[in-house]
This record gives structure tokens, sequence and C-alpha cells, in this order.
């Protein structure tokens, strides 16, 4: 028998990490390209370094992984082209039919719209200690060494971004509950019955739609029901689909075309957020199911 390399066994042990440093990295930066990247950077650094002076392999490759997101996030804030509202987050968009298993892995890696929205308000700082910790359970001081603070000032930077996601209003209805609310909202639209949507949405309800121009974010029942109404006109097939494992739906036109995809985000039997996409090159990446029968 030939024996291994070192070479061989650092990659055997990296491969092992890989899922968990690709999870990691996807819920800090919110984009499987990205976070692809990320941990690929940290096998370059792993490959440079002295692996024998690792003691803890899974931690020294989250605290790469880490430092390489922090300067993605960073590097994110100094931009100035484009603010969080003109930025898709990426979706990932699968049929509702109860959700097969094999789809059930693509959701798990994928980032709930509604947390994907809230974690892009905290700063990069807050961001990386509540996800190593919250999500990860990656100890303070850990943590601290990463960010250069110390572990009570870490403590106190992820008690704010806790506070600051809690204090946001995340789906809570059971899904059978939001998917009631979201085809109720669909029956509501296609039915040209005004009242009956301004019932299902919230009065501060916000609604970003994604086209070619830009994006462009109405506040408000009365104001998001109008247009919705005039859209739902042109649909001729509806496609129940899970957004980031949230409700929502895909539109055909009458030329078979794909019109667009919808995500709800419903709290309290209502939809207190709507994003929907008519633009069509990101429409044509996202590799959407085929129009119904």
């Amino acid at each position: 028998m030939t024996g291994s390399g070192p070479t061989d066994v650092l990659a055997g042990a990296f491969e092992q990490q890989r899922e968990r440093l690709v999870a990691v990295a996807h819920r800090m930066l919110g984009s499987r390209a990205e976070a692809e990247d990320a941990v690929q950077e940290a096998w370059i650094r792993l490959a440079r370094h002295d692996a024998a002076a690792i003691d803890n392999l899974a931690g020294w490759l989250t605290t790469v992984v880490g430092r390489v997101c922090l300067d993605v996030l960073r590097s994110r804030k100094n931009r100035a082209v484009l603010s969080y509202e003109d930025r898709l987050p990426e979706l990932v968009v699968t049929v509702d039919d109860g959700a097969a298993p094999e789809d059930d892995a693509v959701l798990a890696e994928s980032v709930g719209l509604a947390l994907l929205v809230v974690l892009d308000t905290l700063t990069p700082t807050e961001r990386l200690a509540f996800v190593l910790h919250d999500m990860f359970a990656v100890p303070f001081a850990e943590i601290g060494e990463l960010i250069g603070r110390s572990t009570d000032a870490t403590k106190m930077l992820t008690s704010r971004a806790r506070r600051k996601v809690r204090g946001t209003p995340l789906p809570q209805e059971e899904p059978t509950r939001q998917r009631a609310v979201v085809d109720a909202f669909l029956a509501a639209a296609r039915n040209g019955d005004f009242e009956g949507l301004v019932r299902l949405l919230d009065p501060q309800v916000t609604w970003r739609t994604y086209h070619p121009q830009g994006v462009m974010t109405t506040v408000g029942a009365a104001k998001v029901a109008g247009p919705v109404l005039r859209g739902a006109r042109s649909m001729t097939a509806v496609l129940p689909v899970l957004v980031n494992g949230e409700p929502g739906f895909v539109s055909w036109g009458a030329n078979g075309k794909v019109l667009g995809v919808a995500a709800c985000t419903v709290v309290d039997g209502r939809i207190v957020e709507l994003l929907t996409v008519s633009d069509r090159k990101r429409l044509d990446a996202m590799g959407l199911p085929e129009r119904p029968e």
C-alpha cells in the first residue's frame, strides 16, 4: 500500500470541514458564490501555513473564513455604488409541493429571505459576531480575537446585534398558514378584489420590486394593492414556490414567458413585506421551474 502524502492528508481534513465552512460564510455573506470563494481562500491560506502548528484545525479555518468574510462585508460598506436596497438578495426558488427531500438540502443551504434582509442592516462586526456565536456557537473569546476586541466587548456587540435581529418581525406562522395567506392574496389579486387584497396586507407593508431600470419601493397597503391588481391582469399561469423557504409564486404571461417571481413575508396573518423580480436578466439567472400545464 502506498501512503498518502502530507498534502493529501491536509486536503482530506479540509474537505471534512468544507460544508460547515460554506454554511458559515453563506450566512455571513448571503451569497453561495461568495461563500465558496471565501472557503477557497481559506484553503489557499491553509496550504501555505505550517499545518503542524495548528492545534485546532476547525477553529483555525473558522477564524480564517471569518476574516475573509469580514473583509468582504467591509468592502461592501465602503463601496458607495449600490445600497442594500439596490442589491437583490440571493434567491433560491423551489416548487412548493410539500418540500421533496431533495429540496430540503437546497433550502437548508439558503439564508431565509427575511433573516438575510435583517442581517444586512447590521454592521460587518455585528453580523460576524451574531452569525458565529448565535448560529455556530463560536466562543466569545475566539470571536474577540478575530475582530480585535475583548471578550466583554464582543459579548456586548453580539447582544446589540441580537436585539436588532429580534426587534425585526420575522415569519412566525406555520408554513401551511403562511401559504394560505399568500394563496388568498393571489386569489384576491386575480379576481380584482381590491378590499380583499388590502385586508391581507399589513397597513405598513413594504413592496420592493426589482425591474430592469432598478429597484422601486412602495409602502402602504392601499398603495401596494393598486399596482398588484393591474399586474395580475397579465397573469395566465401561476405556480406556488418557496423563495428562500418563504411562500411565493412565479407568474407567466400570455406569450408563455415568465412575468416575475414574488416572495412574501407573513406575520400575524398578513403580508408585511413583498419582494418581486421582473428584471429579465435576473429571472434568467435563477433557474426557475417550468411553466405549469
